[in-house]
């Protein structure tokens, strides 16, 4: 063989390995922009910074996100449905904002189903994630994981709230969503349905008496302003999926997939973490601003969870029976019973 053809010789060797080696891929450069309806001091940075420190410390600087507050992407409605037609890459958003869209979600919108922080954390990273988590993409989504909002109290600009009595006739700003509407009508109250963006100028003008939501979102946007009395209800636990359009998740190859998902699942626990440090530090700045602080008596509390257990039964159609079900098995299993 002569020293031509045995170079050409080994040149197609080496092409047709090359050929048929599998391609690496690599981490491209992406800024991906995170809508959120809460204001840039809400505990929700903390879980958007550091998914975005993960990411940049994972891709050497390529991948990062960049969070918009204030609702400036739109509502919480508005920017999930901008995720899920690709024109906006993510949402941090409210439970309430996909139930319309994912029945199982709207199982935790039903009051009081937590009685502790070990059994939303328990919930929240484990099956019944899985199972929500599964059933995204086929709503153009992928839930990369749930982080807090936290447990919701009661303000209002009125009087007082001692007794269940005390919320009769008293105009509650509520999420557009069937179970907080039931809930506080039950309640004797009258449910007002308002997207988060408009609340602040209700309460001021009057136009409603009240609201419900977790402290530290209550201090971050101020409603200490336009609203005297606080009520330490806990009567429902507001989570915040983490959410990918499913069309810039497919445009992504399996390395930034893996990183986006594992980053999203790490942030979770600074975010959680700030969620709950800051809940107690709200509850003392908004007293410092002037709010009076109310607890119902043990007795007022169980006739406040008797008066909106039937919201359970009439929400079985919302919710799903099957994921009701689901969710209830996992905390009896958590709960040792």
């Amino acid at each position: 063989m002569t020293k031509t053809i045995l170079k050409a010789s080994i040149l197609a060797l080496i092409t047709a390995g090359a050929l048929s080696a599998p391609a690496q891929a690599e981490i491209g450069k992406h800024t991906f922009k995170v809508s959120n309806g809460a204001a840039q001091d809400h505990p929700v940075s903390a879980g958007v910074d550091a998914m975005s420190a993960c990411l940049e410390a994972g891709s050497d600087g390529k991948m990062k996100l960049r969070g918009f507050y204030n609702g400036q992407l739109g509502d919480d409605a508005e920017a999930t449905q901008s995720v899920r037609s690709g024109s906006i890459d993510m949402v941090v958003t409210g439970a309430a904002a996909i139930g319309g869209i994912e029945p199982g979600m709207s199982a935790f919108e039903l009051p009081f189903m937590f009685a502790s922080d070990a059994e939303v954390d328990a919930v929240m990273t484990g099956p019944y994630f899985d199972r929500l988590a599964a059933k995204m993409p086929e709503h153009d989504l992928i839930m990369l994981s749930i982080w807090e909002n936290g447990f919701r109290n009661a303000t209002n600009a009125k009087r007082a709230i001692n007794t269940v009595e005390d919320f009769k006739g008293l105009n509650f700003r509520v999420m557009q969503n069937p179970i907080f509407l039931d809930t506080f009508r039950r309640l004797g109250a009258n449910p007002v349905p308002m997207a988060f963006g408009e609340v602040f100028t209700a309460l001021e003008t009057g136009a409603v008496d009240g609201q419900e939501n977790p402290l530290p979102l209550i201090q971050a946007t101020k409603f200490y302003e336009v609203q005297k009395y606080l009520t330490l209800t806990r009567h429902a636990y507001s989570p915040t999926p983490v959410l990918m359009s499913k069309k810039v998740w497919d445009g992504l190859n399996a390395e930034e997939q893996a990183l986006v998902q594992s980053c999203a699942t790490e942030a979770r626990g600074a975010q959680v973490a700030k969620s709950r440090a800051v809940t107690t530090e709200a509850l003392e700045e908004l007293q410092t601003e002037g709010m009076e602080v109310s607890e119902l008596s043990p007795a007022e509390m169980d006739k406040l969870r008797a008066l909106v257990a039937p919201v359970y039964e009439a929400s079985m159609e919302t919710v799903g029976k099957d994921n009701f079900d689901a969710l209830m098995a996992e905390l009896k299993k958590v709960r040792g019973n």
